[in-house]
């Protein structure tokens, strides 16, 4: 079949990636039963497997993983001889936040101003149907004798970081096993710009609590003398970082640079919508910033809030740090050095008590093997462009043990959630024509990577 019908497949599939992404969007698949019924999460397994089945594969079932959360298996068998393909996202999704400050309703598709909103539109939703819709253009062009052979992973824990699907394949080594590796959890590095992202940071997350008094005091009575245990929780997260904004912990190098693409800095303000007159915190480039250096956030901290705070004193105080580790650096490493540092920046004898918390592995992928020659090729082909390459921020620790479970296939990392999606924000949104254009890519380079393997063979 020609690329032209593959393409055209695919842009008379749109309609029905939209119908079905809205189904999957108003499911509130939030893997936290504190915040939504744990029903939801199984209703969104159930949505994806009944879909993946209705394309024909076999197996199709659900995971029950150690967490306690599902994942969605299943499989396709290729041609004698062909290689096979594991296509990876994941159903769950972050929490609203403040729904209020939706435009519409966040599990609620709505098309607004050319792009559909929602809560997982692109994370990782998006990137599911981008999935589907691949299939279904092969499908609809080559009939049921696909020229690769498929296995699709659909998780559910991502977001909470809770590593069930890991501990899974852990278990079941033999399950996943494949000659290339799809993870759909990225995007592009700008709209219309192909991008495979060949670096991730990988994570560190604890819990700093400092203690100096008994109890709360009267900030009259006692204020100027009494050691205050928010004020030293402020003293100790403002050593985080120098007069620049940039990361700075000791015993952990902070000054790397990135070698590849660059990130202008006019693009990173608008992608990042900093508000007008604020500058960008630390040095070098932003993409050294971003992919080749640690970042230290403070992403949660227990105070007491302005509405209805005494004037007190107080006793304790609590905060969530979380550091990212760029290749190069251990999850172990990292940990013990922001632990020290954090021990170390406490002032007055207060008592710290830094509680580690979830972590994920930096990841860094091989690009120069077939699977990435072939996806090369199918992005310029779908986007007219070159394929750029370039790293992320984020953490994907399922990256890694899918490496060490399978060291000799090629892991490429693709998908729909390029800067202005507002992923794991108020107001998501996905932009139709990236899903699109990533669809048309994901299907050339299923073809074209079995056409290839053939070829070698």
């Amino acid at each position: 079949m020609s690329s032209p019908d593959l393409a055209a497949a695919v842009r008379s599939l749109m309609p029905r990636a939209q119908t079905d992404l809205a189904a999957l969007v108003a499911h509130r698949s939030v893997a936290d039963p504190r915040q939504f019924p744990v029903e939801e999460c199984q209703a969104a397994a159930r949505w994806v497997a009944d879909a993946f089945a209705a394309e024909g594969l076999t197996g199709v079932r659900l995971l029950d993983t150690p967490d306690g959360t599902q994942s969605v298996y299943g499989e396709l068998a290729g041609p004698q001889g062909a290689p096979t393909v594991l296509l990876y996202s994941h159903y769950d999704v972050q929490p609203p936040l403040d729904e209020a400050g939706w435009h519409t309703p966040p599990f609620e598709l709505t098309e607004r101003d050319g792009r559909w909103y929602g809560r997982g539109a692109a994370d990782c939703k998006g990137n599911i149907l981008m999935h589907l819709t691949a299939l279904r253009a092969l499908r609809a062009t080559y009939g049921d004798a696909l020229p690769v052979g498929l296995k699709v992973i659909v998780e559910g824990s991502e977001e909470q970081g809770t590593g069930g699907l890991e501990q899974y394949a852990k278990a079941h080594p033999e399950l996943l096993a494949a000659d290339a590796i799809v993870i759909g959890d990225v995007g592009n590095f700008a709209a219309g710009q192909p991008t495979a992202t060949a670096m991730l940071r990988g994570i560190v997350e604890v819990e700093v609590e400092v203690a100096t008094l008994a109890g709360n005091l009267h900030s009259g009575q006692f204020g100027g003398a009494a050691p205050d245990a928010l004020l030293a929780l402020i003293r100790i997260l403002a050593t985080l970082h120098d007069e620049h904004g940039g990361t700075t912990i000791q015993g952990l190098e902070c000054d790397q640079s990135w070698s590849g693409v660059a990130y202008p800095d006019e693009r990173f303000q608008a992608d990042a919508e900093v508000l007008e007159g604020v500058r960008l915190i630390g040095t070098g480039g932003v993409a050294d910033r971003l992919w080749a250096r640690p970042a230290a956030t403070v992403i949660g901290i227990d105070v007491p809030p302005v509405a209805g705070a005494t004037s007190s004193v107080q006793a304790r105080a609590k905060a969530l740090v979380s550091l990212r580790v760029p290749p190069g650096i251990s999850t172990a490493t990292a940990r013990k050095a922001l632990t020290a540092h954090l021990e170390a920046a406490t002032p007055w004898g207060a008592q710290v008590t830094v509680t580690p918390l979830g972590s994920g592995e930096p990841f860094s992928a091989d690009t120069g093997g077939l699977a990435y020659e072939a996806l090369g090729a199918a992005m310029h082909e779908a986007f007219g462009v070159e394929m750029a390459v370039s790293g992320m921020g984020g953490s994907i620790p399922l990256c890694n043990t899918l490496r060490t479970l399978y060291p000799q296939a090629e892991i490429v990392l693709i998908g729909v959630e390029e800067p202005t999606t507002k992923i794991h924000a108020v107001d998501e949104s996905v932009d139709p024509a990236e899903l699109e254009s990533m669809s048309l890519a994901e299907a050339l380079f299923l073809r074209g990577y079995a056409q290839a393997w053939a070829a070698r063979a």
